[in-house]
């Protein structure tokens, strides 16, 4: 496994080259900007068909630098420079366990200081320098591709909080025993809590700019398979703990073991029992061999994005795609989850782990919506002359 792009270095090119990043937030932040390219592409070809439209709004120019720009950038400059250049001058404190340093008081109170300076002034003579000695008030067109940058800012924030707290929820008695410890974690997270808070986040301010709801949800569909598929990668080469069970059946013989059976050397959460001649960090193995669910996930849904993505020119029919993602995205992880390690709960008569449960309802509305789409289209052909 490679918990660290270090490791990931050190495999590709034969490197040893220090460099604590988690493997795992690399592909977060790959995922991330893929699916931007994704939903920036479908939001041009959606406005080149005539769904959604460009809308205008009033902006001032020539105004100073306000004191909540000002402070808002600073801000970000001193966090950027009390963790960036404390984590420089600290590298050891930093390497050994990136996460801890990151969620802790740890940094450089004077280079944080230096850099809220820089920042905030920088914010300022931008200002300053397309000042007007009487700002006016001007109307712009905007195309929705062009909102991309807020509303990555806006999914991103929101959606870690819901991955937080769906992630709380699922492995309440932790949360009741370290209420704070857990919540400051940067292990931890539920993909649907994420989903569900991002995309919530996404539609609202994508109807508040007048665009419909269910061409908001076709061209979010690709973006959200690609991004959750990218994102499985990192969880697999990490080793971050969203293994399988135990699998202790026969191997077919086509598959690599580690395809069927993986005990996940070197995992970036150090499950599992000690590696023989192995000193520092990232030094255990699983004591049984388990599925590599996020490989297989991974896998499935890299292809689901491939299929939606041939095939979206010729999905016309509003409500399609979302529909299909609903039923591809939903079906793989209510399947997956039947071998994962995730808590169980009796639900409806079943024992479902929580995200098998919420797989299992966006299959039903999944079909629910295929359902209405064909009531629909024979309603609209027995109006027809």
């Amino acid at each position: 496994m490679f918990p660290t792009i270090g490791h990931l270095i050190y495999y590709l090119f034969g490197i040893n080259f220090t460099f604590p990043i988690q493997t795992l937030g690399l592909f977060m932040a790959l995922s991330f900007l893929f699916s931007y390219m994704v939903f920036s592409s479908e939001f041009k070809r959606y406005e080149a068909l005539g769904k959604i439209t460009a809308f205008t709004r009033e902006v001032m120019l020539g105004q100073k630098a306000s004191f909540a720009e000002i402070s808002i950038n600073s801000f970000l400059g001193f966090l950027l420079g009390f963790k960036a250049f404390g984590a420089m001058f600290n590298y050891t404190i930093f390497s050994d366990n990136p996460q801890s340093y990151l969620l802790s008081l740890k940094g450089n109170l004077v280079m944080g200081i230096l850099t809220a300076a820089i920042f905030g002034f920088w914010v300022y003579a931008d200002k300053k320098e397309n000042e007007l000695e009487e700002p006016r008030l001007v109307t712009e067109t905007v195309h929705p591709y062009q909102l991309m940058g807020m509303l990555l800012f806006s999914v991103g924030f929101f959606g870690f909080i819901g991955a937080k707290l769906f992630d709380r929820v699922e492995h309440w008695d932790n949360f009741r025993y370290d209420p704070v410890g857990t919540l400051f974690n940067v292990r931890g997270f539920s993909y649907y809590g994420g989903l569900i808070f991002g995309a919530l986040t996404y539609l609202y301010i994508g109807h508040k700019k007048g665009m419909k709801l269910v061409h908001l949800a076709d061209i979010g569909s690709p973006g959200m398979m690609l991004a959750y598929g990218i994102g499985r990668i990192g969880c697999q080469l990490a080793g971050d703990g969203d293994w399988g069970i135990v699998n202790n059946h026969a191997k077919p013989g086509f598959l690599p073991q580690w395809m069927w059976s993986f005990t996940y050397p070197h995992n970036a959460i150090n499950a599992g029992i000690p590696l023989p001649d192995c000193t520092g960090n990232y030094c255990n193995q699983l004591v049984h061999g388990v599925y590599p669910t996020p490989f297989y996930e991974a896998t499935i849904c890299l292809l689901f994005f491939m299929l939606m993505w041939i095939f979206r020119n010729k999905i016309i029919i509003p409500g399609f795609m979302f529909f299909l993602y609903l039923i591809l995205n939903g079906g793989e992880r209510f399947l997956i989850e039947l071998i994962r390690i995730n808590p169980k709960y009796h639900i409806l008569g079943m024992e479902l782990t929580q995200a098998g449960f919420i797989g299992l309802l966006m299959v039903l509305g999944g079909l629910t919506g295929f359902v209405f789409l064909i009531i629909n289209h024979k309603n609209n052909l027995q109006r027809q002359p």
